[in-house]
């Protein structure tokens, strides 16, 4: 998925840039048309933008229809990196001063593998989240969303409706509480038995 460097290096091209659709990583698309590319598209992330090389004769259906495949398939590379815990509070740093202005600052923010029932704890007295190893793995505005959620009981400990209106502020909420919801329902689904031979 890396760039092709024909199109980087001066190649014409036709460039769009837009908004992503929610759920995706990058706060911009842009999609860049070549007429030297053919059949293949590619995309690579520069900054806080998604880039998105596609053959110049693409209709716009098309050219939706491969954005979209493209930044799935972004997401679950992205999603194979594991954070650490170092890379983990600094992501909680960025997410309170883009969508709580700062206010949160949590104490430390760390994996755990002691929560098996809850995605993530936050201790507001002690200024501390933690992180359910289980989300290790999952897209990363899931993880987002659940980094949002604790920092946003570092500013509201309950679940009131104060609370849900800081969360509004981070434009993923629904979707990533459905996938999660997802998560769920899948484990509890009936797992059929496997034959000796597996």
């Amino acid at each position: 998925m890396s760039a092709d460097p024909l199109n980087r290096a001066g190649t014409p091209q036709r460039s769009t840039t837009s908004q992503p659709p929610s759920g995706s990583g990058a706060s911009a698309i842009e999609v860049r048309r070549s007429a030297r590319r053919r059949r293949t598209v590619s995309a690579y992330r520069e900054g806080d933008r998604t880039v998105v090389l596609i053959p110049a004769r693409m209709s716009e259906a098309e050219e939706q229809r491969w954005v979209s495949v493209m930044l799935d398939k972004l997401a679950a590379q992205e999603s194979k990196r594991v954070l650490g815990d170092t890379e983990l509070a600094e992501r909680a740093q960025r997410l309170s001063a883009q969508y709580f202005d700062g206010r949160a600052r949590p104490a430390s923010v760390r994996w755990v593998t002691n929560q098996n029932t809850r995605w993530g704890s936050c201790t507001p007295s002690e200024g501390s989240i933690r992180l359910s190893h289980r989300l290790q793995g999952m897209p990363e505005y899931v993880v987002d969303y659940v980094l949002v959620h604790e920092l946003a009981h570092l500013l509201v400990p309950g679940h009131g409706p104060r609370f849900w209106r800081l969360l509004e502020a981070y434009p993923r909420t629904e979707r990533a509480r459905g996938y999660l919801e997802g998560v769920v329902a899948a484990d509890r689904l009936p797992h059929p038995p496997t034959s000796r031979g597996e």
